[in-house]
Formats: structure tokens, C-alpha cells, sequence
């Protein structure tokens, strides 16, 4: 059973990066205004972040779907997740009006249609899908398995 949550986690994770990857990868403009609207980076950060973004999505999507090194991508996403909630409270405690542009879009919002909570509580659980694969990476259907690589759980 524990290996079916697994996989679960694997997939369910895998989906997320490449959704939110393809969404920025397709609008790269908006991926700027998004990445901008968090205020923390100067200009040259924000055009780096913004252009490396999807493809750093799309690639932790592509390792989990397959199953390659999968301790290793999830704890990547836990780390790249971390910070995207950092970024999320950070703007939140300033008093910032933005949406998250996790999915695509992002950007300044209005006053009251932030919806910070619920992008918390979203993160939250892919953190624990995360954290799920990192204390536990066996799934069913990994290429993990075919190359041999060493895993614990």
C-alpha cells in the first residue's frame, strides 16, 4: 500500500510542475510580471527567475512522471517549494495585493482578491506529497527501479 501512496505523490506532483511549467513556459511576459510582482528581486533577478522557471518546473515534472532519482527531485521540489511559500507570506505580511502566478497569470490584484490562505494550505500538501517521496521514494512504474538506483524505504 505504501507504495501506491507513493506513486500517488509521484504523479500527483509530477502533474503539478508540468502544468505550472507549461502555463509560464507559453506566456514568458506574464511569467515576468508574476515573478516581478513579488518585489524581491532586482531587475536582472527577476528576468533569470522568470526565464528559468517553467523550464525547471517542466524538468522536476518530466524526472517525477518517469520516476528517475525520484529522492533527489522531491526533495528539489520541497526546497523549490519552500520557497515559493516564503514568497507567498513575505508578500502577504507587506501587505501585497499580487496573485501567486503558480498556474500561469500573476501579477497585482486587488485589494481583498488575494488568496493567500488557500495558496498556503495548496503548497502545504504538495510539501507533504514532497516530503512523502524523500522519506519514502519507492513507486510502482519508476524507471528508479530498471536503473538500478539504490533506494531506502
Amino acid at each position: 500500500m505504501p507504495d501506491v501512496i507513493g506513486t500517488l505523490a509521484r504523479i500527483g506532483l509530477a502533474a503539478v510542475w508540468l502544468v505550472s511549467g507549461l502555463l509560464k513556459a507559453v506566456d514568458p511576459d506574464q511569467t515576468y510580471v508574476a515573478v516581478r510582482a513579488y518585489d524581491v528581486l532586482p531587475d536582472v533577478g527577476v528576468e533569470v527567475v522568470a526565464a528559468l522557471l517553467p523550464w525547471v518546473e517542466l524538468a522536476l515534472g518530466l524526472l517525477l512522471l518517469a520516476g528517475i532519482g525520484t529522492r533527489l527531485v522531491a526533495a528539489l521540489s520541497a526546497a523549490l517549494l519552500l520557497v515559493f511559500v516564503a514568497g507567498v507570506a513575505q508578500a502577504w505580511a507587506r501587505g501585497l495585493s499580487i496573485d501567486c502566478g503558480c498556474f500561469g497569470g500573476g501579477g497585482a490584484v486587488e485589494p481583498g482578491e488575494t488568496t493567500y490562505v488557500q495558496e498556503l494550505m495548496r503548497d502545504a500538501g504538495f510539501l507533504l506529497m514532497a516530503g512523502w517521496l524523500v522519506v519514502r521514494p519507492r513507486t510502482v512504474l519508476a524507471l528508479d527501479d530498471r536503473l538500478g538506483t539504490r533506494r531506502m524505504g
